[in-house]
């Protein structure tokens, strides 16, 4: 039995989502990370960064959420949740995974905590304000790629693990000047991502609650 170690609406949605669309058996064991505990020696020796998510796969401990969303879709094939080795719908699949947590994931936790790259209140206003412009960027080149191609997911037709990822990571600009919503077909995206059950069961169990996204 897979289990993920989590804290609500963290960067453990996106394999959360994809463990129930693969409706395998996994226990979610929760990191109190208002009390620090994701800094805890426990916690360190699965996760030397202190962050999260990890996830456990009997001797194996993973984690970076890109490579436990690619580790899930590997163990099982049989769930068609990315696209064949060796086709170009597996590179373009590579290819958005890797800018969602690379690019977009990357902008979005200097949005959040801009302080990092700050020595005074008024640079890490700064920051946060050219963050969320390059996230907003971002998001617009997204919204263009599911209009380009008419979704209804991000790589078109099949539902893959790119798809939930970038709904975790549209959920965290909810409370931007331009949230995802804002933009026609990634709010199209989003909605019809709310309407999967696997969805809603991760959002569920993690006590996420409106807005949603």
């Amino acid at each position: 039995m897979y289990q993920l170690y989590y804290y609500p609406g963290n960067a453990n949605l996106a394999p959360h989502m994809l463990l129930e669309e693969l409706s395998v058996p996994y226990q979610l064991v929760l990191i109190d990370r208002d009390n620090n505990a994701h800094k805890g020696k426990e916690y360190l020796r699965l996760n030397p960064t202190g962050r999260i998510p990890v996830l456990v796969d009997g001797d194996l401990v993973l984690f970076e959420t890109a490579a436990i969303c690619l580790h899930l879709v590997d163990r099982h094939p049989e769930a068609g949740l990315a696209p064949a080795l060796g086709t170009a719908e597996r590179a373009h699949f590579y290819k958005w995974l890797m800018y969602l947590t690379n690019t977009l994931q990357a902008e979005l936790l200097t949005y959040f905590y801009p302080e990092r790259l700050a020595s005074s209140e008024a640079g890490a206003a700064d920051v946060k304000q050219h963050a969320e412009q390059r996230v907003s960027a971002m998001l617009d080149l997204l919204d263009r790629t599911l209009a380009e191609h008419g979704g209804p997911y991000l790589l078109g037709q099949q539902y893959t693990a790119v798809d939930p990822y970038l709904m975790m990571l549209s959920r965290w600009t909810r409370m931007m000047m331009h949230p995802a919503r804002n933009r026609t077909h990634l709010g199209r995206f989003l909605q019809r991502m709310v309407e999967r059950p696997a969805v809603m069961r991760a959002f569920e169990q993690e006590g996420l609650s409106e807005p949603l996204f």
